[in-house]
């Protein structure tokens, strides 16, 4: 393969030429960009000041093609502000009529938009809306969370959200159909600690719905577990012929993980370990399986023993 050898003065010749095509483009490139231009942006439509009488419905999709007038640099930098493809629709005309003409509001809409340049028409440019009896319905708040403990850490009683109900309003086949309202998710990892804070509930994503309020507290307990074993009396259930029964042991050991701070307090009148009589009168068992029944929330068996008892029956 030949290989083309440039003296000195050739070289610097060649280095001028292309340093000079350089800047010449970036040159060409600047001033492409900076002439006006007109471009499409899809925008997302969210509602403000919407009536408080009429309950809406959009008969349409929530995004409008917007004709933008700016410079080429605006139009590349508008690709990578997706969060700010938004534009701001005032309702108050609803209160008297069934449609919103977004031409009518470009002036408004341009002056609260963060980028420079100009909306010069929307399609479609009006927007219709349905409308339906505004109705009020109170629903509870339902926690969402993602909560990875600590080894030998769990929630350790009930969690507490302040207000436990939130109000909604809207058309009534639309409220018909929501029976809570959730949160943002809550993520902890490795958590060993109680969780205290406010967490915003989801945003609606109907324009012609409000909620209130926007955030609720939360209250999550946590707390470090250990095992405790507690002597409990065997309690006979289904004793329908009322025979005379005695089991035997009249006591098991049962074995439970419990937080640290309900641990001081365990004690057997917390449980209750019962002997069901069916298991004989029904299946002839020769022994009877020992269940725990009740005990403390957020506890939870390890094991029971004995897991069965014997018993005499005299009839």
């Amino acid at each position: 393969m030949a290989i083309i050898k440039l003296s000195a003065i050739e070289r610097r010749r060649l280095s001028a030429f292309v340093t000079c095509l350089v800047f010449a483009i970036f040159a060409w490139l600047f001033t492409a960009l900076s002439n006006p231009y007109k471009f499409t942006i899809k925008q997302v439509v969210t509602f403000r000041n919407a009536p408080q009488k009429r309950a809406f419905h959009p008969l349409q999709s929530d995004t409008v093609n917007t004709i933008v007038q700016g410079t080429g640099w605006q139009l590349l930098f508008a690709k990578f502000n997706e969060d700010k493809k938004v534009i701001n629709v005032d309702l108050h005309t609803l209160d008297a009529k069934n449609y919103v003409v977004l031409t009518a509001q470009l002036k408004q809409i341009n002056a609260k938009k963060d980028l420079d340049h100009e909306i010069i028409s929307v399609s479609p440019d009006t927007l219709f809306f349905d409308f339906s009896s505004r109705t009020v319905k109170k629903v509870p708040v339902e926690l969402v969370s993602a909560i990875s403990y600590q080894k030998q850490f769990a929630q350790s009683d009930h969690i507490i959200i302040k207000p436990r109900y939130v109000t909604i309003s809207g058309p009534a086949e639309m409220l018909a159909r929501i029976t809570s309202w959730k949160t943002d998710t809550v993520k902890m990892n490795g958590a060993n600690e109680d969780f205290s804070g406010r967490v915003s509930l989801q945003n609606v994503r109907e324009g012609n719905l409000d909620i209130l309020p926007k955030s609720v507290m939360v209250n999550i307990p946590i707390d470090e577990y250990t095992e405790k074993t507690v002597e409990v009396p065997v309690k006979l259930i289904n004793n329908h012929n009322y025979y005379d029964v005695k089991v035997f042991p009249q006591k098991v050991k049962v074995t439970l993980t419990t937080s640290l701070t309900n641990y001081p307090d365990l004690n057997e009148d917390d449980f209750e370990a019962v002997a069901d009589l069916d298991q004989w009168r029904h299946n002839g068992y020769s022994t009877l399986l020992v269940k725990v029944t009740r005990l403390p929330s957020y506890s939870k068996v390890v094991k029971i023993i004995p897991q069965n008892v014997d018993f005499i029956v005299k009839k």
